[in-house]
């Protein structure tokens, strides 16, 4: 029987390592996906398609913010009633997160599909890639109910201590991807040429296969969190789960709105430069997606072994976690910061090609603003941690200062004196701002306050032997 990783006893630095080395390697596969479409879709159909797909992105992300606020939240709850030893109380969470999110999927598909147009038309698309980042999105958002059902499960497993499962079938995503990327937009053998539209279809099978082979493998290890018989009923929303997962919840989704909304904000900048500037922001942004995973998997790391300490009323261990958490992050965020400044122009030739104007566009952009994300890194992690307990209204005031009032302010209030370079100077502005609120809002301490945030199981259960940790893998 494999155990879950012991988050409460174990010595930290290990068990945090361990731990956050799996969500990586998730975070980096899950980034890989859209990296693989922009090589694909840049290489095969050239630097407009590549313009519209970046346009098309944005919008995704802005409208998975709520789900991923649901799913920190149920990731939080689970990790605090795993603490408590109550599985029951940890499935009653997961039922509700499916079963209330599940339904919002298909609203958002169907939805997206009819306003591609109009949302494209808000971000001020140029009208050269108009059509191209129309066929993209709309195609796009048929993925999407598999996408974010796969991201919530992946969410709920990493509560209960699970990192690996998640890694296995993002994988198995991205493998997937990868082979039907080209099939797709060349027409290969049977498939029908679909163009731009061939990369976000490939996505979309990728994505809803993985789906079902991990819930498939759920079932046949019969993982701990997997619902059977009358379980099943908790797939219908418990109101106290669901009163908690909304406090929590949504404030976490208004912060990917916040990052999301100003983000569009700032594309609208872009987008005025030019479509070699858009395609220079687009491949750059790639790169600055793998620079923050090892922040963005260390604080979701941090935040779930801190839930389950505090769950397990662990108190003494929470500081530690999270002075291990920012250590980490300036080894493995610092460090590849210095790699790809060193390989910045081979790297953007993936997406661009090496004699493409908009390389060296991207290489000033990276030079310019690359650094700031050490200090990111800094930020998620005591993010995580404050978060752990229940504390989601402050990260959203700290990230609406940092991102409207001092990003786009140094991105508008500088054009005239710097030009462009305001636009990617705005970066490590706003990113030097957030990590020296979030100090002062982790040092103040009054997060450690918070009102507990304990979900009733169902019905009476009988604890697991021991039950720090949960087992996540059954006797077969």
């Amino acid at each position: 029987m494999t155990q879950a990783r012991n988050l409460v006893t174990a010595p930290i630095a290990p068990a945090l390592l361990l731990f956050a080395l799996p969500t990586l390697g998730s975070s980096v596969l899950q980034s890989a996906n859209g990296s693989i479409d922009a090589i694909w879709v840049g290489r095969l159909l050239g630097e407009s398609a590549l313009a519209a797909t970046t346009n098309g992105n944005l919008i995704m992300f802005l409208l998975t913010a709520f789900v991923f606020g649901f799913g920190m939240a149920s990731t939080i709850l689970i990790g605090q009633s795993i603490g408590r030893g109550s599985l029951a109380a940890a499935k009653e969470v997961v039922g509700t997160a499916i079963g209330t999110f599940l339904p919002l999927a298909l609203l958002i598909a169907v939805g997206g599909w009819w306003l591609a147009p109009q949302l494209l038309a808000l971000l001020g698309t140029p009208p050269e890639i108009t059509d191209l980042a129309r066929q993209f999105l709309r195609v796009t958002f048929f993925a999407m109910p598999g996408i974010l059902m796969q991201t919530m499960l992946m969410m709920a497993l990493r509560g209960a201590g699970d990192s690996l499962t998640p890694l296995i079938f993002m994988a198995l995503a991205v493998v997937l991807d990868v082979i039907l990327n080209p099939i797709f937009i060349l027409g290969l053998g049977p498939a029908p040429q679909m163009g731009i539209a061939g990369s976000a279809f490939a996505m979309a099978l990728a994505n809803y296969a993985s789906l079902a082979a991990m819930l498939a493998y759920i079932y046949w290890r019969r993982h701990p969190l997997s619902l059977h018989g009358d379980e099943l009923r908790l797939l219908i929303p418990a109101r106290q789960v669901l009163g908690l997962m909304q406090r929590k919840g949504l404030p976490i989704g208004l912060q990917m709105v916040v990052v999301s909304s100003s983000m569009l904000a700032m594309m609208k900048l872009v987008n005025a430069e030019g479509v070699d500037t858009t395609a220079a922001f687009g491949a750059t942004q790639q790169l600055w997606t793998y620079v923050q995973m090892p922040a963005m998997a260390l604080g979701a790391a941090v935040s779930a072994m801190a839930a389950q300490n505090i769950g397990a009323g662990r108190w003494d261990r929470v500081s530690k976690i999270t002075r291990i958490g920012i250590l980490f992050n300036l080894l493995m965020t610092g460090g590849l910061v210095l790699v790809l400044l060193l390989v910045e122009r081979q790297a953007l030739g993936l997406f661009l090609g090496p004699e493409s104007a908009a390389t060296q566009i991207g290489v000033h952009i990276g030079r310019i603003a690359t650094w700031g994300f050490v200090f990111f890194g800094v930020s998620m992690v005591l993010f995580g941690a404050v978060r752990a307990n229940g504390q989601v209204i402050w990260p959203l005031i700290i990230l609406f200062v940092s991102l409207y009032p001092i990003r786009l302010g140094v991105a508008v209030g500088l054009r005239d004196w710097l030009g462009p370079d305001a636009l990617w100077l705005s970066f490590p502005a706003a990113m030097i701002s957030t990590m020296a609120m979030s100090s002062a809002l982790y040092l103040q301490g009054g997060w450690r306050r918070g009102a507990e945030m304990r979900v009733d199981p169902p019905a009476p259960e009988t604890p697991a032997p021991e039950s720090v940790p949960v087992p996540l893998v059954a006797k077969e």
